[in-house]
């Protein structure tokens, strides 16, 4: 065999094995989801962030919302945290890269949205302290976590922790959990 064709195998095994271990996140996927759908029918707003490839995750979530994700639907309300330069870096310039979602948590944050954070490793210090505000401003909170959760288990109000070594195989499953709460809110939303 190849060192392609090992390497090819190999990361569809490991893959497939992530994404089977998330059927024992089915109720935990089901509290965020119904976490979601009231903030929504409230009429209230989703806020996304991450950092690196789970930042163009959080994107991704919070482009799905605000445009569609299956069918025509109205816009729902969601904004990432990631996705202006000059805001990251005048807070993390101004405040400590550790605040930079904090500061826009603080801005954006409303009692009754909710914050939805990705982290591979658990560990970012700026996740921790976007749902520390969100918690102080009365938001609701899930975190997407990878490994063990490291800093950050049980700091949200619900934890999508994926149980894995591998960033890239955290990030694939981070990026079908999303996919499948898209799924759950936009059959729920009604026009």
């Amino acid at each position: 065999m190849s060192d392609i064709s090992l390497s090819f195998n190999q990361a569809i095994d490991d893959s497939t094995r992530t994404l089977e271990s998330l059927k024992k996140l089915e109720t935990q996927v089901a509290k965020a989801a119904e976490l979601i759908q009231e903030c929504l029918q409230a009429g209230r707003k989703i806020l996304a962030c991450g950092n690196g490839g789970s930042a163009a995750d959080a994107s991704h979530f919070a482009t799905e919302l605000v445009v569609r994700f299956t069918k025509d639907r109205r816009a729902q309300p969601a904004i990432c945290l990631a996705s202006d330069g000059g805001l990251l870096t005048a807070a993390a310039n101004d405040y400590g890269f550790d605040e930079i979602f904090a500061r826009q948590v603080a801005a954006f944050g409303q009692p009754g949205d909710a914050l939805i954070c990705l982290t591979t490793s658990g560990k970012s210090k700026n996740i921790v302290r976007a749902l520390e505000e969100a918690k102080a401003r009365k938001l609701k909170t899930i975190a997407l976590l990878g490994r063990d959760g490291g800093s950050t288990i049980g700091v949200a109000d619900v934890d999508l922790l994926v149980r894995s070594n591998s960033t890239a195989r955290i990030q694939e499953a981070h990026q079908l959990l999303l996919h499948i709460l898209c799924e759950i809110i936009e059959a729920r939303i009604k026009e």
